[in-house]
């Protein structure tokens, strides 16, 4: 790893420092960023995520995609703690913690709709940022990707019944525009743009890894612009309530940590390779926040607290994946090769 690479989380604080700074300073320029959105998908935060996945799409051999189903423990796990733990338990700690045990630092009426945002961020798992994490742990791309496809795939039919039992709400509206636009502008594009780079590399007799290492800088540099960026539209109200934010965090901590020492220990008891087994983890932890932050607008309204707990979600996701990919690089030897 190069030095930059190296001290990426002191990098990432500092750009969530300067994302705070920014926000509370120029509060009228994220406005405008932030208005630059379409289907609850910023435009500006998209384009950053595209040049992240991007360099993991190049990797990706179609040719190798058939033997992807010779391996279906990945598969396996993750959709298991995606669609028949995850959800329970992230409303499971939304009720513990703000029925119970911040009963009395919260404002009583407004604890359902934390529940709520909880719940949505629980059962919306990641499409996009998942391929930034699988990069950063050296993940089997193809794998990768057919996790993510698989997941999408249940997403469309298993998202609204699963919010629909847990928030106990029989209307539940799933907004296509933001699924199907995130699913073409986070997979269909920088795939298309990674296979048709692979083949003009390969028709050169150029290194598909060699490239990928240069153009790798601008997938970090993206990274960084998209938290500074996302603490920057939310500067002023973390600033404002910072120990609602925080109050709000705890469950998602604790859900994130969790999930992830459930999908890494049973891919370990698996056996599974550590390409296979930090990113079937790692798409468990991550979350599809533009969903979730979409549904709970148009459930509860722009500044309920079920929008409020999904923002905090996309706040916290960041710091704390990086974290997860820190420990499973660390970890790495201890799994199969």
């Amino acid at each position: 790893m190069s030095l930059f690479e190296r001290w990426l989380t002191l990098w990432v604080a500092l750009c969530i420092l300067a994302g705070l700074v920014l926000g509370n300073l120029a509060p009228a320029l994220f406005g405008v960023l932030a208005g630059l959105e379409y289907a609850s998908v910023n435009l500006v935060v998209a384009v950053l995520i595209w040049a992240m996945v991007y360099p993991m799409m190049i990797a990706i051999d179609f040719g190798s995609l058939k033997d992807v189903g010779r391996r279906p423990k990945g598969l396996i796990i993750t959709l298991v703690i995606n669609w028949l733990i995850k959800p329970f338990t992230m409303a499971a700690l939304g009720v513990l913690f703000f029925n119970h045990l911040f009963a009395g630092l919260i404002d009583p009426t407004k604890a359902p709709e934390y529940i709520a945002g909880l719940i949505l961020l629980g059962a919306a798992p990641c499409t996009a940022m998942v391929f930034v994490w699988s990069q950063l742990t050296k993940g089997d791309p193809n794998y990768t990707l057919v996790q993510v496809s698989v997941n999408d795939l249940v997403m469309v039919v298993g998202f609204a019944p699963i919010v629909a039992f847990l928030l106990g709400v029989t209307d539940i509206s799933v907004p296509w525009e933001t699924l199907i636009l995130s699913v073409v502008l986070y997979i269909v594009i920088p795939l298309i743009a990674g296979a048709l780079t692979r083949r003009a590399l390969i028709a050169r007799g150029q290194s598909v890894e060699a490239f990928t290492a240069r153009i790798k800088p601008a997938s970090v540099l993206g990274l960084l612009l998209t938290v500074i960026l996302l603490f920057g539209f939310q500067g002023q109200i973390i600033i404002a309530q910072p120990l609602l934010i925080a109050l709000i965090a705890v469950p998602i901590i604790i859900q994130s940590y969790g999930i992830f020492a459930l999908g890494y220990a049973w891919a370990y008891a698996w056996r599974l390779p550590h390409k296979v087994a930090a990113p079937c983890a790692l798409i468990g932890t991550s979350n599809f926040f533009e969903l979730a932050v979409a549904v709970a607008i148009g459930l509860f309204g722009l500044n309920s607290g079920a929008a409020l707990a999904t923002v905090v979600g996309v706040l916290v996701e960041v710091p704390v994946m990086l974290s997860l990919v820190a420990f499973a690089n660390r970890t790495r030897e201890r799994f199969p090769t």
